[in-house]
């Protein structure tokens, strides 16, 4: 039987493998794309920097472990592209049994409290799991806007699609969100976001 040591060191040891799971987007004005395990660890900074903008009190140590421990699944279940049309960013069972296999490398208490840490942030109802998704969906769009439309223009991702998926941002922070709409529509008005002819309007206008 493993100790708890040898059991916390296998932990470590599998979820290195976070390093070579690719995103679709890619560094702040770069070609090359972000991998899994820098995406977490630039949300944790993000985390710690913008915690004070969160419209909630929340636990910035819960937050932390949620944006560092979410995309672990992704070492089994693969990154699903956020505007991905066949699975739409619903593989949650999959994600599901990846946590159960690799949080469960852990001794039990551990694996277990991963297991609800994660599930928590799946669920987004707590003032927690908001403000880390609100990261979560932040993070991409600066990528994209520092890249000339980066995943927008490369997979012709719509405005009215890019607004529905960031304006979760607004369950966390009102005030980021703020910035990130302001965003969003200084990019159509820089061409590197387009509307579909009369399908959509800007929620302000330009």
């Amino acid at each position: 039987m493993q100790t708890t040591l040898q059991q916390q060191i296998a932990f470590i040891k599998e979820i290195d493998k976070l390093k070579y799971i690719q995103r679709k987007t890619k560094l702040f004005n770069s070609d090359r794309n972000e991998n899994d395990a820098e995406h977490s660890w630039h949300l944790a900074m993000m985390t710690i920097v913008l915690a004070q903008h969160s419209d909630k009190p929340v636990d910035v140590l819960k937050v932390l472990k949620m944006v560092l421990i979410h995309d672990i699944v992704e070492i089994d279940a693969g990154d699903v592209f956020i505007y991905d049309t066949l699975k739409k960013h619903t593989n949650t069972d999959e994600e599901l049994v990846a946590a159960q296999r690799i949080f469960g490398l852990l001794p039990k208490e551990q694996a277990e409290e991963f297991i609800a840490i994660w599930q928590e942030f799946e669920d987004g109802v707590t003032n927690e799991a908001k403000f880390a998704k609100a990261m979560d969906r932040f993070e991409p769009l600066l990528q994209n806007t520092s890249n000339n439309g980066g995943t927008w223009r490369e997979f012709d991702v719509p405005y009215q699609k890019v607004y529905d998926k960031k304006k979760a941002i607004k369950q966390g922070s009102g005030v980021i969100w703020e910035y990130a709409e302001n965003l969003i529509n200084e990019s159509v008005e820089k061409g590197i976001l387009k509307i579909k002819t009369n399908q959509y309007k800007l929620t302000k206008p330009l």
